[in-house]
């Protein structure tokens, strides 16, 4: 598990870099930016809960869950936003960062689920990654 999540960070981190390269190019490039800090950011969340992956006990079955969890949340903020930057998207959720932009409302309606969805699922991974450490 410690592997996969630093994959992951390294990637969403990678991912991040491109997002920055591309701000100027979106249609709505402060969303840009905004899904830009999300890989730079949670990319290297996922590498510290690599490193803190040794000292937590879970069963197998709780660390899959976990990393699923941290897998979804972490990627659903960056391509959400990414979505939202290129769509001019994500007034309902985020409107300092959209703006006065909006989209269609199937693009509204995919910004606004991977937004909504991604909470509980950081929040749920956090509540057992605490309980991992703590045992």
């Amino acid at each position: 598990m410690q592997t996969v999540l630093f994959v992951l960070g390294l990637v969403l981190f990678l991912l991040g870099l491109v997002t920055g390269l591309a701000v100027p190019a979106v249609k709505n490039p402060r969303m840009g930016l905004a899904s830009h800090l999300q890989g730079m950011t949670n990319g290297p969340f996922l590498i510290v809960v690599g490193l803190l992956w040794p000292y937590l006990e879970l069963p197998h079955v709780w660390q899959v869950v976990t990393v699923v969890l941290l897998a979804y949340g972490t990627y659903a903020n960056w391509l959400a936003t990414q979505l939202a930057a290129i769509w001019g998207a994500g007034h309902r959720f985020a409107p300092g960062a959209a703006g006065a932009h909006t989209s269609t409302r199937a693009r509204e309606g995919a910004v606004d689920f991977l937004l909504v969805s991604l909470a509980p699922a950081m929040m749920a991974a956090t509540i057992i990654l605490i309980v991992g450490v703590v045992r």
